[in-house]
């Protein structure tokens, strides 16, 4: 009899719970939505989470502020997301150096992506462009390996900082193409571009926006774009997928956007906040704004193909892992 009882009650339980979670995801949003920003306002990343902030508040009809919590990497926007309780009202737009390139590198981060958050919607990829001083020799990706394969550690490159993506995809580089070249880290992309007109350190990596300017002032020279396309707005810059060593047609990316949320959404919150994503990610403003002004390509919001993306792009840097050394953790 008593066991009887348990079990009712255990039912009850569940059929209350789950109708609570269905209350909720039927009134969400009922307040003030937070998007959390790990870099300092102004950047690539903020300037898409805002794009997205005003196309969420419009799809969600709530009110959507972009909060930038900079420093140490994203680490200290995720810690605070982290913290948060998972009812959908604090998020994050995160890129791919805090979501898979960091943490499949350094071992002193306190979280893995795939088990601590709510991974929500896959918002965009973006490509990189190699850069070199003018005053080298070097005129295509294939002369810089084969530069630095002679001179073995003479090459410095710079990057936006330790663990950023301009940091980490360089580190690939040298894995698969087997060289040497010294890492100096900058504070930022306009830094570093900079650094690199100056003549200063000889490669680098970075985004269009920073580097097209300093391009068309012949500050820099182009060498490749990442991924297996040409860019429309740099036609002239081979892709990674035209270079003769094949080892370096697995370079896609520079990197990634996604919306995730602290550990334990409800499923039915997770689901609506994905189909407002995507319906901004279609609009034909946000997708000509992303393409032609950061030069970002929009991708499908679903939470599957998040999933699916986060399943194979933290074990391939995670390999890596295993063979450099990034951050305090060894």
């Amino acid at each position: 009899m008593l066991g009887r009882k348990i079990v009712q009650i255990i039912v009850l339980l569940s059929l209350s719970l789950a109708g609570l979670n269905s209350v909720r995801a039927k009134d969400f949003p009922a307040q003030t939505i937070r998007l959390l920003v790990g870099f300092a306002a102004g950047g690539g990343t903020d300037t898409i989470a805002r794009l997205y902030a005003r196309g969420l508040q419009e799809e969600l009809h709530t009110t959507v502020i972009v909060e930038n919590r900079p420093g140490a990497s994203s680490l200290v926007a995720i810690r605070m997301l982290m913290a948060s309780p998972p009812d959908g009202y604090t998020l994050m737009l995160a890129s791919g150096s805090a979501l898979a390139q960091g943490p499949g590198v350094r071992k002193d981060l306190p979280y893995d992506p795939l088990k601590d958050f709510s991974l929500i919607s896959m918002v965009a990829t973006a490509p990189g462009v190699f850069v070199v001083s003018p005053k080298t020799d070097i005129h295509s990706i294939d002369d810089l390996i084969g530069y630095a394969k002679a001179h073995p550690g003479q090459l410095n490159f710079g990057s936006a900082g330790v663990g950023a993506a301009s940091h980490l995809q360089v580190e690939y580089l040298k894995s698969v193409a087997g060289i040497s070249m010294t890492h100096i880290p900058y504070r930022s992309d306009q830094e570093l571009t900079q650094e690199i007109g100056m003549g200063d350190i000889q490669v680098g990596l970075s985004v269009p926006q920073f580097v097209i300017p300093l391009l068309k002032a012949g500050k820099l020279r182009a060498i490749a774009v990442t991924g297996n396309h040409r860019l429309s707005a740099l036609p002239e810059v081979p892709s990674l997928a035209e270079s003769h060593n094949a080892s370096l047609h697995g370079i896609e990316n520079y990197t990634f956007y996604g919306v995730i949320g602290p550990k334990g959404v409800p499923s039915s919150v997770i689901e609506r906040i994905s189909a407002a994503v995507n319906k901004v990610s279609s609009s034909p403003e946000v997708a000509s704004r992303m393409r032609n002004s950061l030069y970002c390509e929009p991708v499908s919001g679903e939470t599957a193909y998040f999933s699916d993306y986060m399943s194979k792009e933290v074990p391939k840097w995670r390999r890596l892992g295993r063979s450099v050394t990034v951050g305090d953790g060894g």
